[in-house]
C-alpha cells in the first residue's frame, strides 16, 4: 500500500499500517530538509485524560471537549466527531510508544494548559522521531516525490509521480492520501477570497497544495466544506510568505493598540484577552487596506509580551516611530491619545518610552475545505458509492469535524487519530 503525504497524518497512517502487516511505501513531496508537513511547526496537541499525567496537569474530559466541538464548529459529521473524542485519550501514548518525548507541565515557556500536551523539541522533533520510527520499521520513504495522477483499474491503483527517488509509476492496492489541503496555492486562494489573498501569508509548508485534492475530486469524490472559510491569525509581516509557522504569530494584541496603515484605530468587538483572541483578529486584519496592520505598544506592553521570532520597530517618542512605520504622525497620534483616554485602556495605556511596534498580516492556517470521508476513512463519491482502496486522513479530511472555527492543538490530534485509523483500514483491506 501508498501513503501519500508525510506530515503527521501520513506517519501515523504509514506506522499503522505496517504494524497491522501491510507493505507501506510513503511518498513526501517535499525534500527531506522540509519534510513532515505543517506538523513540524506545531506546538501542541488536544488530548482527554481523567486524570493528571506525568505530561499534562489535572483532568479534561470526552465531555468537555465534545461540549467545545459543539461550540465552535457547527453542523459537522457527528460519527467521525464522536470517534476523534474517543480516541483523543490514547493519542500521546501512541506516540511516545513510537519514540516522541512530551514536555512535563511547568517546564520551559510553555504555557499552563490541562486541554494539552507539548512535544518536547516542539513539532519538528514530534516528526524526527516518527521517521525514526518508520525507517526501522521497514517503511519505504521518498522525499520530493510529487504525485502527479491516479488511476484505478480492477488491480488496484496506479501513482504516477514525478521523483528523482521513486520509480515514475507505482501500482499499489490500496492509497492513503494525507496531503493537506489548498492552502498553499496562491491562485486558487486568489480565486476563493478575491485579489485581498495577494496580501496573505501560508503559515505552513508551500507543498500543501491542493493538488491531490483536486485529483481526488477528479476521481469522483464529494468534496465538503466552505471553499470561502478559513482559520486565519496575525502574523509578523517581515516573516515569510509561506512557512512562518507558529513562531511570527502575533499574540500580544491585548496589550497595545491595532492601526491600520493610514494609522486609523481598529478593534475587534468581543475579542478580549482569551487565548483566542488572535483567531477573531486575522479577519479583521485581513480586511484592512493592503492587508496592513501594527501593533503598537509602550515599554510596559513589550515587557509583557510574549517572545517573537522577529524583533519589535523600535523608537524613543511616537513621532519617530510613527516615521518608522511610514504612518503620518497626524493620525496616529490622536489614535494613541484616544485609546489612552478611554476608562477601559487604563491598565494598558501607551505613556512610557521607548514605544515598540509589529508589523502585521493574516497568516492562513488552513482553509475548512476538502474531501468528505466515512468513519473507515474510506473516500466517499460524489454518487455515495466508496472506492475499497482509497482513504484519506488529515487536513485534507478535516472539515468533515471542522466546517469552521478551530481549537488549540486540534489539527495535530485529528491528523494522528485519523492517519491511524486509516492506515488500520488500508491495511485490513490489503490483507483481505
Amino acid at each position: 500500500m501508498t501513503v501519500i503525504g508525510g506530515g503527521i497524518a501520513g506517519l501515523c497512517a504509514a506506522i499503522a499500517a505496517r504494524r497491522s502487516g501491510a507493505s507501506v511505501r510513503l511518498l513526501e513531496a517535499a525534500p527531506r530538509p522540509l519534510r513532515g508537513g505543517n506538523a513540524r511547526h506545531g506546538r501542541n496537541f488536544r488530548l482527554t485524560h481523567e486524570t493528571p499525567l506525568d505530561y499534562v496537569p489535572d483532568t479534561y474530559t470526552a465531555a468537555e471537549l465534545r461540549a467545545e466541538l459543539r461550540s465552535i464548529t457547527g453542523d459537522t459529521d457527528r460519527a467521525l466527531t464522536e470517534l476523534l473524542i474517543e480516541r483523543a485519550d490514547s493519542i500521546a501514548g501512541w506516540l511516545i510508544d513510537h519514540g516522541v518525548h512530551l514536555q512535563p507541565p511547568g517546564t520551559g515557556v510553555m504555557p499552563y494548559s490541562r486541554r494539552t500536551a507539548f512535544p518536547l523539541g516542539g513539532g519538528k522533533a514530534m516528526i524526527n522521531a516518527l521517521y525514526v520510527a518508520a525507517e526501522r520499521l521497514g517503511i519505504v520513504i521518498s522525499y520530493d516525490s510529487e504525485v502527479r495522477s491516479l488511476c484505478h483499474d480492477d488491480d488496484g491503483w496506479t501513482i504516477s509521480v514525478r521523483s528523482a527517488t521513486s520509480d515514475p509509476a507505482i501500482s499499489t492496492r490500496s492509497i492513503v492520501v494525507c496531503a493537506g489541503g489548498p492552502g498553499a496555492d496562491l491562485a486558487w486562494l486568489r480565486e476563493n477570497f478575491g485579489s485581498a489573498a495577494d496580501g496573505w501569508m501560508v503559515r505552513g509548508t508551500p507543498y500543501s497544495d491542493g493538488r491531490m485534492l483536486d485529483l481526488l475530486i477528479a476521481a469522483g469524490g464529494r468534496a465538503i466544506g466552505d471553499p470561502t472559510m478559513c482559520h486565519v491569525v496575525p502574523v509578523d509581516a517581515r516573516g515569510p510568505q509561506f512557512d512562518g509557522g507558529i513562531v511570527t504569530r502575533i499574540t500580544s494584541i491585548p496589550l497595545g493598540l491595532v492601526v491600520d496603515r493610514s494609522g486609523a484605530p481598529i478593534d475587534v468587538a468581543g475579542a478580549g484577552a482569551q487565548p483566542s483572541h488572535y483567531a477573531k483578529w486575522g479577519p479583521r486584519i485581513a480586511a484592512c487596506p493592503g492587508q496592513l496592520a501594527y501593533l503598537v505598544l509602550d515599554t510596559q506592553g513589550l515587557a509583557r509580551a510574549a517572545p517573537s521570532a522577529l524583533a519589535p520597530v523600535t523608537a524613543p517618542n511616537l513621532g519617530e516611530l510613527a516615521a518608522a512605520l511610514q504612518i503620518d504622525p497626524t493620525a496616529l497620534l490622536p489614535s494613541i491619545e484616544g485609546f489612552n483616554a478611554a476608562p477601559a485602556n487604563a491598565a494598558r495605556s501607551i505613556a512610557e518610552p521607548p514605544f515598540a511596534a509589529y508589523p502585521m498580516r493574516p497568516g492562513l492556517t488552513f482553509v475548512h475545505y476538502g474531501i468528505k470521508v466515512d468513519a473507515t476513512m474510506r473516500v466517499v463519491q460524489a454518487d455515495g458509492r466508496r472506492h475499497d482502496d482509497l482513504f484519506a486522513a488529515g487536513m485534507i479530511m478535516a472539515a468533515n469535524v471542522l466546517r469552521r472555527g478551530y481549537l488549540a492543538g486540534l489539527g495535530i490530534t485529528l491528523s494522528a487519530v485519523f492517519g491511524q485509523i486509516a492506515g488500520e483500514e488500508a491495511a485490513r483491506h490489503v490483507r483481505g
